[in-house]
C-alpha cells in the first residue's frame, strides 16, 4: 500500500503532465490564454517522454499504476484544459452557449477516448502495437495550442475543428504511432520553438506555431481519408 511501492520515475514525468495542464487552466483563469496555450504544448513534451523513460528504465507495471496515472494526467492537460482554453477564446461568438458545448464535447471524448485506451490495454499483452484506435488526445492541445499561438486563429474554424477532433478521438480509425529518439526530440524542438516568447515569435512570423498546426492538422485528416480510398478501392467494380 505504501506510495514508493507502486511509483517509477516515468510516473514522475506523468505527473510533469499534469502539473503543467493545471498551470495552463490557471493562466486561462487569469486570462493569460497565450501562456496556457504554451503550457498545454509543454505538457505534450511530457505526455511524450513518460514511455521512453519506462522503457529506458526497464519499468515494469505490474499492477497498471503508470497506465492510470498516466490517462489521469491527460484528461487534465488534454481534456480539461484545451476545453476551458476553447470556451475562453471563444467566448464572445456570435451563437450563444456553443463554445460551451464544444468544450463538453472536448472532455467527454477525452474521457471516453482514454477509458477505451485503458479497457483495449488490458485486453492484449501487446501494448506496444504500431496502431492508436481513435486519434491520440495530445492531438487537442496540439492542435488547439498552436493555432491560437500562430497569430492566424479564427474562433469559428477552432469550433468546427475542435468538434472535428473529438469526434475523431472516439472513432475506430487506426492513427500510426510515431516512436523513436529522434522523432521525440524532433517534436519537441518544434513545440519549444513555438512556446519562445512572443516578442521573438512575432519577428519570425509565428512560423514555428504554424508548423505544428499544420503537421498536427495532417495527421488528423491524412489518416481517415487514406482509410476511405482504401475502402473505396477494396468496394470498387473489379475489371
Amino acid at each position: 500500500m505504501n506510495m514508493k511501492d507502486f511509483i517509477s520515475y516515468a510516473d514522475l514525468v506523468s505527473l510533469g503532465n499534469a502539473s503543467f495542464g493545471f498551470l495552463s487552466i490557471i493562466m486561462i483563469m487569469t486570462g493569460n490564454l497565450v501562456l496556457a496555450a504554451k503550457f498545454m504544448l509543454i505538457a505534450v513534451i511530457f505526455d511524450s517522454l513518460d514511455g521512453w523513460v519506462a522503457r529506458h528504465t526497464k519499468r515494469v507495471d505490474e499492477f497498471g499504476f503508470g497506465k492510470n496515472i498516466d490517462s489521469l494526467a491527460d484528461v487534465i492537460s488534454f481534456g480539461v484544459a484545451p476545453g476551458m482554453l476553447l470556451y475562453s477564446a471563444c467566448v464572445t461568438y456570435s451563437v450563444p452557449y456553443i463554445n460551451i458545448l464544444v468544450a463538453l464535447l472536448i472532455v467527454i471524448c477525452g474521457i471516453l477516448r482514454l477509458a477505451r485506451f485503458n479497457v483495449l490495454a488490458d485486453l492484449t499483452t501487446d501494448s506496444s502495437g504500431d496502431k492508436f484506435v481513435g486519434l491520440p488526445i495530445p492531438s487537442t492541445a496540439l492542435i488547439l495550442g498552436s493555432f491560437y499561438i500562430s497569430g492566424i486563429f479564427q474562433m469559428d474554424l477552432a469550433l468546427v475543428m475542435m468538434m472535428v477532433v473529438s469526434v475523431f478521438m472516439i472513432s475506430t480509425v487506426e492513427y500510426p504511432k510515431f516512436k523513436g529518439t529522434l522523432v521525440v526530440a524532433l517534436g519537441s524542438i518544434l513545440i519549444i520553438s513555438t512556446c519562445m516568447p512572443q516578442n521573438i515569435l512575432s519577428i519570425i512570423a509565428y512560423i514555428p506555431a504554424k508548423l505544428l498546426f499544420i503537421v498536427a492538422v495532417a495527421y488528423l485528416l491524412t489518416v481517415p481519408f487514406m482509410d476511405l480510398y482504401a475502402n473505396l478501392r477494396r468496394s470498387g467494380p473489379k475489371c
